[in-house]
């Protein structure tokens, strides 16, 4: 028999490709009032490594906690805040390991959140107002990159994608992460628009590209 904490795992197998169209799935109530999220991958019922995007009404908060291992955050719609200050859309951070903190959103706001999946000496916080950062010219022309947070093998970066924009085929050895913020990304398996979140295995290989255009939220590297 399962216990409890089992019996709620959700796309913990990483060995396993998942696209996941977020804008169709229902919201499910958290433990804090007014504030709902949309699980992605979850170890534990309440506890572990954990993907979700996450709304707070109007008001809401939680209550101040600790996450053992760290939280990363985009700020996708509205303000997002806690005690160290407000973070609009567009806001990329990252609490390091230990850190306590009491989320909260006075004019509400969604975020895409991952909690407990740093390594344990990846210690630096960050705080970047992607609006205001300045993007680099990428490998192939029609694509730039604006660098978040790069730690030993593991690298976030936001893509973006001009139309007609084609990447050359690669492997990804410590495995991707993708969020399409905005447009379509495409690559041989498939189109993905806004909202869709793509988790490839490590060692997968594709050929991305995108027609339309997009901007992508990128991790990398961090997938066993």
């Amino acid at each position: 028999m399962k216990n409890c904490d089992q019996a709620e795992a959700l796309n913990m197998d990483r060995s396993l490709r998942i696209a996941i169209e977020t804008a169709g799935m229902p919201w499910e109530e958290s433990p804090a009032v007014g504030v709902q999220r949309k699980k992605l991958e979850r170890e534990a019922a309440e506890s572990g490594q954990v993907t979700s995007i996450v709304r707070y009404a109007p008001g809401s908060s939680f209550s101040p906690h600790i996450h053992p291992l760290g939280e990363e955050i985009f700020v996708l719609e509205g303000i997002f805040q806690d005690e160290n200050g407000s973070y609009p859309a567009g806001t990329y951070l990252r609490n390091p390991p230990g850190t306590r903190h009491a989320p909260a959103s006075e004019s509400g706001c969604v975020i895409l959140v991952k909690l407990n999946m740093f390594e344990p000496d990846d210690l630096e916080p960050v705080r970047i107002d992607t609006g205001a950062a300045p993007w680099h010219p990428g490998l192939v022309p029609g694509l730039s990159v604006m660098p978040l947070h790069s730690f030993q093998t593991q690298h976030t970066a936001l893509v973006r994608w001009d139309p007609e924009t084609y990447f050359n085929p690669h492997t990804h050895p410590g495995g991707e992460e993708i969020f399409v913020l905005s447009g379509v990304f495409e690559d041989e398996l498939g189109r993905y628009p806004q909202g869709i979140w793509l988790r490839n295995p490590s060692y997968s290989r594709h050929q991305p590209f995108s027609r339309e255009g997009c901007t992508i939220l990128v991790k990398t590297g961090h997938i066993d």
